[in-house]
């Protein structure tokens, strides 16, 4: 579906007389005064795409990847026109999950049409914001591509900040008094990192390419704002490392931490099998019944074998105690 189109003159959204899905009075409008339109599509139907790139004359090849969503983060050039994609991500508290979706730019020298595919980061309030900033909005549709891969990377942020919680819980239960089986939680916390990075990792070079000013199409005067959208998304690719580093270590440290209970289980388990050891022994002697066996025939045999065992064991019990096994 067509969420919002406009025409932009100066920095300032044009008021028309049209309905904004008027695709084609909107271009016309644009032909007759200049400035640029840009048109936001949420997952848009084959008939919705097929418009909007006869309108605008989209290359097929970036049309059919806009439309199916299954790309990875790149920057590619058509003819005179850029085509961006963009991983868009939110976090699921309840699941410890990472949620993608999609965003996708068709960068004209004097228009932008952004794809969405997902339900995380809408484009509504990126829009209001950059209208809000004249200046800025007056740098043409590279105004568009720096606002949408502003909110896009201040997304990533939150999800590394939670994801930052969801590590340091795992961290103290792993070393916490209590047993705990933190490896499925582990796995998914690092499936989920691994997530996270095949959307931040290849979106650097391109926002390294645009703040360096390599990319035509993007105004050089354009680079520090897009020097700050790389060096935010550094700092949550440097983050993303450190997470999975830190969640490595407690996947160690559980696996160590079960081999030292299962020590000590077995050190328990020893110490009672001996204490019953004695009993046993005893009981095993004195029950193999030989008739010139010594004191088979004591009258105080009976009590005073069962005393013997009792002192014995509490004499292991108390060493095994002081010991640590128990």
């Amino acid at each position: 579906m067509i969420v919002d189109c406009a025409l932009y003159r100066e920095g300032v959204r044009v008021p028309l007389q049209v309905d904004s899905e008027d695709l084609d009075a909107v271009r016309d409008a644009r032909n007759e005064g200049g400035g640029f339109v840009w048109v936001g599509l949420h997952e848009p139907s084959q008939a919705e795409m097929d418009r909007v790139s006869e309108l605008f004359s989209l290359h097929p090849l970036a049309v059919e990847d806009a439309l199916h969503a299954h790309q990875r983060p790149k920057l590619e050039r058509y003819d005179d026109g850029l085509f961006l994609v963009l991983k868009t991500l939110w976090y699921v508290d309840e699941l410890d999950a990472v949620e993608t979706g999609e965003i996708n730019l068709f960068l004209g020298h004097d228009f932008v049409v952004s794809v969405r595919h997902g339900e995380g980061t809408e484009l509504s309030t990126a829009r209001k914001d950059l209208e809000r900033r004249t200046e800025l909005l007056s740098h043409g549709p590279a105004a568009v591509v720096y606002a949408i891969c502003d909110t896009v990377v201040d997304a990533y942020e939150e999800v590394a900040a939670a994801l930052e919680i969801d590590v340091d819980e795992v961290e103290e239960s792993v070393f916490s008094t209590e047993r705990t089986d933190d490896s499925p939680r582990i796995y998914v916390l690092k499936r989920e990192i691994a997530e996270m990075r095949r959307a931040v990792v290849p979106l650097r070079d391109p926002m390294n390419r645009f703040a360096g000013g390599q990319v035509t199409g993007i105004p050089a005067d354009a680079g520090p704002f897009f020097r700050d959208v790389h060096d935010h998304l550094v700092r949550v690719s440097d983050v993303i490392e450190s997470l999975d580093g830190l969640l490595s270590t407690a996947f160690d440290a559980q696996l160590a931490r079960i081999g030292v209970q299962q020590n000590d289980d077995m050190r328990k388990i020893s110490a009672w099998v001996a204490i019953a050891a004695v009993s046993t022994l005893i009981a095993g002697v004195y029950g193999m019944n030989f008739k010139h066996m010594p004191e088979l025939g004591w009258r105080y045999g009976y009590g005073t074998a069962l005393a013997v065992m009792v002192v014995a064991s509490l004499v292991l019990y108390r060493f095994f105690k002081r010991s640590g096994w128990l």
